[in-house]
């Protein structure tokens, strides 16, 4: 969730002191926009993955995960909000030759390893967008994990918000989850992947555009996150739960028309500076610590400023494709960030979805009309909405296709757009037919993670099992097939009579 901060609580000095701070860290920024000052030699591709830890028997999530993370001697992995989450950072790397496939090999083994730490200490790792498992009384402990930013993130929010939270999602078969909480707790059941892309700033704005096109696509191959609290609600629930824990709005904002601070955007960008001057200018500091630079002097001293700030308020800002600052060994960079996708379902699901990305997106920037230039904001919106709550099943607007089956807009024209984009990256052709034929099988057989886990749930109801019992049986299948790094699509789904037959053996 960010960079860690030295204290949970903040004076009206440091809050007055920080805006200023954060405003002449924008207009560094600026500056730096202006002379290029940013590295980029070639383009390079990073991931972030969130995980969930659960408990080896009943697969409830366990809170584990600081002796686990003391137990993994990969400096890769770190914590996250719930202590039943750890999050895996992946180096960057060219999105060219065989790297699709070693990234896949070091992503299996960097999970193994960890899965091993797990283990022994009585877990299991679980990449999942939310855990089927996840009930609400979890919250009532010490489920926050260890870390002043953690507590100040919470407390801030509740702080901003000036109550606590309301939790209210309906999903198309009626079932809803209507909750009301006094901490952020749900917010650790949202795992994700996180998709990273350097860039120059001058091409910041094409890639953000295309990223936001494809998102509502990429969400509707990619959703993995049906149920919440037993109950089944959106295709990717991940979604609409991030962006209630983190809304800070009254009521009364909300009817105002105030921004929140998870939302899909307001329109396509010509600069990576209309984001960042966006937070600075409509979002209150959550997180207001000023650090002792000063960066115009940095700048003017030929330094790379850290622009701490504007970082620390920008990690503060949820928006689905997001921009990043970096300046890593004192090089700057720009990235766009995409957060759309959920965690799992396996290894090999994972690459193919950023792959998948990485090539709509290539082509996208790179080759005739820019779609964004074809398709109004308000329907790729709209499409991300549609996606989210229907995934596999979504009908979706696209440029010259208008409404369109998503699995016929990516079997039919999508999947060529994407292999194009891929092979002007350097990927060679049997590794990208290798993944892209991944989601060309969801397309065929019409399933991704979330309607997978579904399907089973709902065979074992039929079954005779109740809700809570389905949610377990199915989650003990999905952790078995995770494991085995198989492809979501080939996942079977146990046929009723099986199920019943086995049930009365026992």
């Amino acid at each position: 969730m960010g960079a860690e901060v030295s204290s949970a609580d903040f004076t009206r000095e440091q809050r007055l002191a920080f805006r200023e701070k954060v405003l002449l860290d924008l207009d560094v920024f600026e500056r730096m926009l202006e002379e290029s000052r940013f590295d980029f030699t070639r383009p390079q591709m990073g991931l972030e993955i969130e995980l969930n830890l659960v408990d080896e028997e009943t697969l409830d999530p366990t809170l584990i995960n600081a002796p686990v993370l003391e137990d993994i001697s990969d400096g890769d992995f770190q914590t996250e909000v719930g202590r039943y989450n750890i999050e895996m950072n992946v180096p960057p790397r060219p999105m060219a030759g065989d790297q699709a496939v070693r990234l896949e090999r070091w992503l299996s083994k960097s999970l193994r390893a960890a899965g091993d730490a797990s283990r022994t200490h009585g877990g299991r790792l679980a990449a999942i967008g939310i855990l089927p498992t996840l009930q609400p009384e979890i919250f009532d402990g010490e489920w926050l994990s260890l870390g002043v930013r953690y507590t100040a993130l919470n407390d801030s929010i509740l702080r901003e918000r000036g109550e606590g939270l309301e939790l209210d999602i309906e999903g198309s078969t009626g079932e809803r989850v209507l909750n009301y909480f006094e901490n952020i707790g749900p917010l650790s059941g949202c795992t994700s992947i996180q998709l990273h892309q350097q860039v120059t700033p001058q091409d910041f704005p094409t890639y953000w555009n295309a990223a936001s096109a494809i998102t509502g696509v990429q969400i509707a191959m990619g959703a993995n996150s049906p149920y919440l609290f037993g109950r089944r609600l959106w295709a990717e629930t991940r979604i609409p739960l991030f962006s209630q824990m983190t809304d800070t709005r009254s009521v009364e904002q909300k009817y105002q028309g105030v921004r929140p601070r998870s939302y899909f955007g307001r329109s396509w960008i010509t600069s990576i500076f209309d984001l960042f001057e966006e937070n600075v200018r409509c979002f209150p500091a959550l997180l207001p610590e000023a650090s002792d630079e000063d960066p115009m002097r940095v700048l003017q001293d030929g330094g790379v400023p850290e622009l701490a700030e504007l970082r620390l308020h920008n990690g503060t800002v949820w928006r689905w494709n997001r921009p990043i600052y970096d300046a890593p060994k004192g090089v700057p960079h720009l990235r766009v960030e995409n957060r759309v996708l959920p965690a799992g379902p396996s290894v090999i699901d994972m690459v193919a979805n950023a792959c998948f990305y990485y090539g709509l997106v290539e082509s996208l920037t790179s080759s005739g009309r820019p779609i964004w230039t074809k398709m109004p904001f308000a329907h790729a919106e709209a499409n991300f909405e549609e996606a989210s709550r229907h995934g596999i099943d979504a009908q979706l607007y696209w440029p010259g296709q208008g409404k369109i089956d998503a699995t016929e807009l990516v079997s039919e024209h999508l999947l060529k757009v994407a292999d194009e984009g891929l092979a002007s990256l350097g990927l060679r052709r049997e590794v990208r037919n290798y993944y892209l034929n991944v989601i060309e099988g969801r397309c065929q057989s019409r399933t991704n993670g979330a309607s997978w886990q579904v399907a089973v749930t709902e065979a074992y109801e039929e079954a005779g099992h109740d809700r809570q019992a389905a949610l377990h049986e199915m989650f003990a299948h999905y952790v078995e097939h995770m494991e085995l790094n198989q492809p979501v699509h080939t996942w079977p789904v146990p046929e009723v009579e099986a199920i019943t037959e086995t049930r009365s053996a026992t």
